[in-house]
């Protein structure tokens, strides 16, 4: 428990059984009245930003998340199944926890997620990632173009652009904040 004067932008809270993140935090003073602490709030289930109140030095449940790290086994119906390189138990995270971040999932690979109990927040992939080219399209002509790239599908799904020497088979780095090309390893 912390105090609303000690609420600070960025901490997680917990207000009547739901997380936020706090957006901001401002201590207002009023002529006439108690002083209150005002803040913006996003709902970490809906990502709504919500306004609330909170008298001086009223109690607020502060959460902390835990990181752990797992590895992806495989699609399992519609969920993912990971396994806990420490503990060794089997997790299932839902498709619309990882989002987009599937393009980029492989037997093997290893990422980081948060969790609140036994509640998956957020995961998150390694910045780079090697992954191979199974497939190309374009890239066909034969004068050679400043800046010139071809479409390229990758073994995970995913479809990026790469230089023209690329060719299937190849294993290449991709950044999976940005989804660029990187370099052929």
């Amino acid at each position: 428990m912390v105090a609303s004067t000690q609420i600070t932008p960025g901490m997680t809270i917990s207000v009547g059984n739901k997380l936020y993140r706090v957006e901001s935090s401002v201590k207002v003073t009023v002529p006439k009245g108690a002083p209150f602490i005002k803040t913006r709030l996003r709902d970490l289930s809906t990502s709504e930003v919500v306004e609330k109140n909170f008298k001086l030095d009223q109690s607020i449940k502060d959460v902390s998340f835990a990181e752990r790290l797992l590895e992806y086994l495989y699609l399992e119906g519609k969920d993912h199944l990971f396994l806990d390189v420490n503990t060794l138990d089997q997790i299932t995270i839902s498709a619309g926890v990882i989002g987009n971040k599937i393009n980029y999932l492989k037997e093997g690979t290893e990422l980081k997620a948060t969790f609140y109990g036994d509640s998956i927040y957020t995961v998150e992939l390694p910045q780079f990632l090697e992954i191979m080219i199974v497939k190309t399209e374009g890239g066909g002509g034969k004068a050679p173009v400043a800046n010139a790239t071809k479409i390229a599908f990758l073994e995970t799904g995913a479809k990026i652009e790469v230089p023209p020497f690329v060719e299937v088979g190849d294993i290449i780095k991709v950044d999976t904040k940005t989804d660029e090309y990187i370099q052929r390893v």
